[in-house]
């Protein structure tokens, strides 16, 4: 998410929508999704909104009040609505027969690169993608012709990362429309940028009419958000792109350069005193803009827009309808896990029909070397152009040494707003922590107090995860380590100082990937029994990458900065979803008839857990990660693209499993079967059983899309205390496509493992190999 913020803004933050209607209303009224399943046979538009209206009077008084109420009818992909009703009205449509659910429509969703795509190819052995033949074999096209649909606030067209030079007409199965508005037009699209709509019914209803001196009403992007993940998935190859300040220097690419852009801006800005800051994201207007894009012929979909809280089961979950019909119809839909790590259960996205994508670290940093009084050098990081006159020792003081009397203790290091005395900072270099409020604001508090500069440190919690800034006055971030460095020669000095060096950008930084302490973990209270109901699916680049901004957007949004700037560092999930969705677009291309289910199979099993050095990815804290933390590993898309083995689902099967996950019927003409299948027996890349108490046995299918005359044999990592018995140990295959079934016994035996919320984990894997191909899978066990 936003570089600039702290790790609990970096997600668009989703508020609970409540509505006060008209005078013409005589009821309280709010947002409201109508969810009714799958489209009953073929039906045109219009029949499928009298359907809609009809269903939606039976509960109002009249024409008239019906069609004021009516917001959006879903009728591309899945089948519902979206309207203005009071609470006895949702209750009476949910009692009906032919609704599956009916659901508040919250503002509870938020949205959650030089070098991240040339890491990616280093990481592998090979080159990354750009224009001098450096794709992964099967995708040198770069996704031509392919056309990716991005969910966010927008974008800023201008962008040479937008430039639609050397490429075709616009494939002829689009259906979209480029909708102009505010400060955009038509004529704003390109043969890159394909498409653009703009949705805002729910939002208006809650808020009213956008502000335009914070927003666009037009798919322009204000924010910058939507403008980096656009450009992540697929920006084209633009040279000599830079940070402010000229930090990140390259080229700047995509990871699918040649792929169309369809642009969905669904996130605004929350009305408040600096509106810049945070943005929000109504499920009926997300739902709106999937149901679009599955309509105007969109083949992935990024999603970088997650919810905060605990997550709402898989019938009230927009995202999660959305994402059910869009997989039906053979797009990929991939989101971020969100930005509340390292805590446990805070993962957000968690139906197993979506992609989600935890972040990590690329090899690149921004070394800014701190020299204190004792002669110890420190190494900050940092993106900031300012620099400290002279290149001499400052004063240094700790920010708990210097508030204003009435600061609550547990804050007082934070440099929250008006909470330093200017007496005390005046021409010093503030310590400040982490924590409360954003990272860029603690520099301003600094700033405003009439310090010199920020030295902005780590709480444990961050451990050695340093995000970088470009802050309004010189500052560096450091460690959890040093930052109790710093600490500890303040409180041993009468007199302390510092010397700040400026910053460069280094490369081949290791050890990498390290997963960030922001990306969300698992494991997750909706449904245990799939290995992403604990974590995410895969992690991939997320902290400090650098993508294509919008020239309305400061680099620190604040209010007050007049920066402007065209690239931008930003760190979150919302970074990494796009890395995945380009992925997504390779295979897509490479690979036209694979499902959605085997797509996501393929980036999953060919995941690596193993860094560049050769040594397990561990956290920004020292520890080895697990799948809690990036699910099955780090996306490798060249092995993708060739992966020997997938596990396949359809739409009935994740009906089943959502069956058995909560009894959500999501679709009235398949009905849920008196006893489901448990839900760990859905056919996906990963295995977790929740509460195992004896034994249990796991059944799965794979499909060989390598070879022909293929034999695989399994090896397996059995968890602590849990034996896992794969049967048959071996699989041949005579031809490509063809299926083999198998059998996962997994039995308790004994104690250990990881406790998480009082609950004993323990992970593992099984692999099928055939001397070529590694197919792996986790297995995570929640023992009883």
């Amino acid at each position: 998410m936003r570089g600039p913020m702290a790790m609990s803004s970096l997600l668009f933050l989703v508020i609970l929508s409540s509505l006060s209607t008209a005078s013409a209303f005589t009821k309280s009224r709010q947002v409201y999704v109508v969810y009714l399943g799958e489209h009953a046979g073929a039906k045109g538009e219009e029949e499928i909104l009298a359907a809609h209206h009809g269903l939606l009077l039976s509960v109002k008084g009249s024409e008239e009040e019906t069609r004021a109420s009516l917001l959006y009818s879903y009728k591309h992909s899945l089948n519902g609505f979206a309207a203005l009703l009071s609470e006895e009205e949702a209750t009476e449509l949910s009692a009906r027969t032919d609704v599956v659910s009916t659901f508040l429509s919250h503002g509870r969703w938020s949205p959650h690169t030089t070098r991240s795509w040339e890491f990616l190819g280093l990481e592998e052995g090979v080159r990354g993608p750009d224009s001098s033949g450096r794709l992964p074999p099967g995708a040198e096209a770069g996704g031509d012709d392919m056309i990716v649909g991005v969910l966010d606030s927008g974008i800023w067209p201008e962008s040479r990362s937008f430039s639609d030079g050397g490429l075709g007409p616009v494939p002829a199965r689009w259906k979209g429309v480029c909708q102009g508005g505010d400060s955009f037009s038509p004529s704003s699209c390109n043969r890159k940028i394909i498409g653009a709509r703009y949705y805002l019914k729910a939002y208006e209803a809650k808020y009213g009419a956008v502000n335009t001196t914070n927003s666009y009403r037009s798919p322009r992007d204000h924010d910058g958000h939507g403008t980096h993940t656009a450009s992540t998935v697929a920006g084209r190859t633009v040279p000599g792109a830079a940070a402010l300040g000229g930090f990140a220097t390259g080229t700047a690419s995509g990871g699918a350069p040649l792929a169309r852009l369809a642009i969905y801006k669904v996130c605004w800005p929350i009305p408040g005193p600096n509106a810049n800051i945070e943005n929000t994201c109504f499920e009926a207007d997300i739902l709106a803009a999937i149901d679009d894009a599955v309509g105007d012929g969109v083949d992935v979909l990024s999603v970088s827009i997650g919810s905060a809280g605990k997550p709402p089961a898989f019938a009230d979950d927009g995202i999660a309808v959305g994402a059910l019909h869009a997989a039906m119809r053979g797009v990929v839909l991939v989101c971020s896990g969100g930005n509340s790590g390292p805590a446990p259960a805070t993962v957000s996205n968690l139906a197993p029909w979506m992609l989600t994508v935890a972040a990590s670290s690329i090899d690149r940093a921004f070394i800014s070397p701190i020299r204190l009084g004792n002669g110890m050098f420190i190494m900050g990081q940092t993106v900031t152009t300012y620099q400290l006159p002279g290149n001499k020792p400052y004063p240094l003081v700790y920010a708990a040494d210097a508030v204003v009397p009435g600061t609550p203790a547990n804050v007082s290091n934070q440099c929250l707003p008006k909470s330093l005395a200017p007496e005390k900072v005046r021409g010093k270099i503030v310590v400040c922590l982490r924590g409360t409020g954003l990272r860029v604001e603690k520099g301003l508090e600094v700033k405003l107090a009439g310090g010199a500069a920020i030295i902005l440190g780590n709480p444990p919690a961050y451990g050695g995860e340093v995000p970088v800034d470009a802050h309004v006055l010189p500052g560096t971030a450091v460690s959890m380590v040093d930052v109790n460095a710093i600490l500890r020669y303040i409180n041993s000095s009468s007199n302390p100082t510092a010397v700040l060096s400026p910053s460069r950008t280094v490369v081949d930084v290791k050890p990498s990937p390290v997963m960030a302490q922001f990306s969300s973990r698992g494991p997750n209270v909706n449904e245990p029994n799939i290995l992403k109901a604990h974590i995410p699916d895969v992690t991939a680049p997320g902290l400090n990458i650098l993508a294509a901004w919008s020239e309305a957007s400061p680099p620190t949004k604040l209010d007050g900065d007049k920066r402007v700037v065209k690239y931008n560092i930003m760190s979150g999930t919302s970074m990494s979803c796009p890395h995945v969705s380009a992925t997504a677009v390779l295979l897509k291309s490479a690979h036209p008839d694979w499902s959605s289910a085997a797509i996501r199979s393929a980036i999953m099993t060919t995941a690596t857990t193993i860094n560049a050095e050769g040594s397990p990815i561990m956290d920004a804290d020292g520890a080895v990660a697990g799948p809690m933390d990036y699910g099955s590993g780090h996306i490798r898309p060249r092995h993708a693209l060739d992966p020997g083995l997938i596990y396949d689902a359809s739409y009935q099967d994740y009906l089943l499993f959502a069956c058995a996950s909560g009894g959500a019927q999501l679709d009235h003409s398949v009905p849920c079967p008196a006893t489901p299948p448990p839900p760990y027996q859905l056919n996906h890349p990963s295995l977790a059983v929740h509460g195992l108490n004896g034994s249990v046995t796991v059944q799965r299918k794979v499909t060989n899309v390598g070879q022909g005359n293929a034999r695989y044999s399994v090896a397996v990592v059995e968890p602590m205390g849990v034996s896992v018995n794969v049967s048959p140990s071996s699989l041949s295959f005579a031809r490509t496509g063809e299926k083999k079934s198998f059998t996962i016994k997994i039995e308790a035996k004994g104690r250990g493992g990881l406790r998480v919320d009082g609950r004993r984990f323990v992970a593992g894997s099984y692999t099928w190999s055939d001397g070529v191909h590694v197919v792996r899978s986790p297995i995570v066990v929640l023992v009883a």
